[in-house]
Parts: structure tokens; sequence; C-alpha cells
């Protein structure tokens, strides 16, 4: 039974680091979940869940690479790792529309990189930080979202003008 126990609290030796995870992952959570719910109230195909899985993903990566006491070096590379993963994640999220020869999907792209970037922030520790670059994204997306909706509405509507002339 002790052998059971140890292996579920490896990584966890104390309370403290306890405490200090499960701060650290229910942050990622709430900061992932503010994202995500502007991204789902737009529509948007990366919603609520995405957003917080890439955020509590990349802070679990980060928790446990410092806590299996690696160096700074090694977590450096976990966090290159994770960056390239996200990259791959943001790919798939794009889109080439052929017949409009439009792109749709890079700020799906990278509101999901934003977030992993949060997730990572709070992994080592930064929460102030983490919560400034939320709070920015969600401005980003908000109202320069809105004012990117009124000049794509104006285009269109200037379009179909012209071929009405």
């Amino acid at each position: 039974m002790d052998i059971i126990l140890d292996e579920l609290t490896a990584g966890l030796p104390n309370t403290t680091q306890l405490i200090h995870a499960v701060i650290r992952l229910v942050a990622a959570t709430l900061l992932g979940g503010v994202i995500g719910l502007q991204r789902q109230r737009w529509g948007k195909s990366a919603g609520l869940r995405t957003h917080i899985l890439v955020t509590v993903g990349t802070t679990l990566f980060v928790l446990a690479a410092a806590g299996s006491g690696m160096s700074l070096d090694g977590i450096s590379r976990v966090i290159q790792g994770l960056t390239a993963g996200i990259g791959f994640i943001g790919a798939g999220a794009i889109l080439k529309v052929s017949k409009s020869r439009e792109i749709q999907g890079l700020t799906t792209a990278a509101g999901i990189w934003i977030t992993a970037a949060i997730g990572v922030t709070v992994g080592l520790g930064s929460l102030g930080l983490a919560l400034l670059g939320t709070v920015l994204t969600w401005v980003i997306l908000t109202f320069v979202g809105r004012i990117d909706f009124k000049q794509q509405i104006k285009r269109i509507e200037e379009e179909n003008r012209e071929r009405k002339i």
C-alpha cells in the first residue's frame, strides 16, 4: 500500500509543492477559460475546452519538468518542444478556402499559441504576467475583432455595390 501511495504522490514531496501545483493548474484553467469563452461566444472552432486544455497541458508540462529537478536548460527544451507542438495544432486550425482564395483560422491559431504561452507562464510561476497576458489577449480578440468585423462588412457591402453597377 505504501508503494501505491508513493507512486500517487511522486513529484509532490510536500504539501507546499502540492498547493503551488493546484494553484497554478486552477489559474491555468481560469485563464484559458477566459480566452476560450471569448472565442466560443464568437462562434470559433477552438473554444472553451480547447483553450483550457492548452493552458492546463502546457502548465502541467512545465510543472512536471520543474518538479523533476531538471536544469533550466532542460526546462527550456521542454518549452521549445511545447512551442513546436502547439505550432502543429495551430497549423491544423488554418484553412485555405480555395474558392475565395482566402486563408481562415489564423486568429484561432494565434489564440491557441498565446494560450500555450500563458500556460507556460503560469507553470513557471509568473501568475501576474499570465493574468496581464490574458487580459491583453481578451481585449485584442474582443475589441480589435469588432473593428475587423465592421471593416469586413464594409468591404462586402462595397463589393456588392460594385457588382450591381
